[in-house]
């Protein structure tokens, strides 16, 4: 069965969310070390991008390394920073083969330089790429997003720049990292866990929800499909009643 010819295309989730949870657990499955599982993710991320583009989902959010991560062993997040560099300078082709714009979201500049620099570089080349925004969650917590956003309008405030009886939700969006892009209309996490991880807390307001047993390497073209069909499945109310849409 085709799944991919069960989507509306006229109803496509215009912003879909991946916490790209489980390589960890699938290496130690195969009785390999961590670095292993990021390594074969990659796939699952090439994959991913590919089936979006060619679907037209306009925007892409890819949750590659949170603030917590930071904590995890040296060695791991050395491995990690490593497989970044070389996936945006092996990637760069596809980015540019299929007319995608890579964007980034996080505290940047905690990023090694060498990471930073290659990061930078494939944002710049790909900026007037128009099929769909890919945007990496790197160094990323929305805690902290969220944090940085009251103290940079609480400035403002306080230097008569804004009004606080002006303040309303587009003058929080246009001081979230997301800022360009539209809220997620669909979360995906993978591995059979379900928490949202600090991820998005204020752009996933009205996401569907999707939970997947699958292990990160594993996630493949055809369960973005069954996701999208399951998004497209349910009723976006956004608190109105079902006589009201109707």
């Amino acid at each position: 069965m085709n799944l991919k010819e069960n989507i509306k295309l006229n109803r496509l989730p215009k912003h879909i969310a991946i916490i790209m949870d489980g390589n960890g657990r699938w290496a130690k499955q195969q009785g390999m070390l961590r670095a292993f599982g990021h390594e074969n993710g990659t796939k699952a991320v090439r994959q991913t991008v590919e089936a979006c583009a060619e679907l037209g989902v306009e925007n892409l959010t890819l949750y590659a390394f949170s603030t917590e991560n930071w904590n995890r062993p040296k060695l791991e997040v050395q491995t990690l920073m490593k497989l970044l560099v070389s996936s945006l300078k092996k990637e760069i082709s596809t980015l540019q083969n299929n007319n995608i714009k890579l964007a980034a979201i996080g505290n940047l500049n905690t990023l090694p330089k060498k990471v930073y620099g290659e990061l930078t570089d494939v944002i710049n080349k790909t900026a007037n790429n128009s099929r769909m925004t890919l945007t990496l969650a790197l160094s990323y917590g929305s805690r902290e997003e969220l944090l940085n956003t009251v103290k940079e309008i609480s400035i403002k405030v306080k230097n008569n720049i804004i009004s606080p009886e002006n303040i309303e939700e587009s003058i929080i969006n246009e001081h979230l990292y997301t800022q360009n892009l539209p809220d997620v209309d669909l979360l995906i996490r993978t591995s059979g866990e379900q928490r949202i991880s600090n991820f998005l807390l204020w752009q996933i307001a009205y996401a569907e929800l999707y939970f997947i047993k699958v292990l990160w390497p594993d996630f493949t073209k055809q369960h973005l499909y069954e996701a999208i069909i399951e998004y497209q499945k349910r009723e976006r109310r956004f608190g109105k009643t079902s006589e009201q849409l109707s």
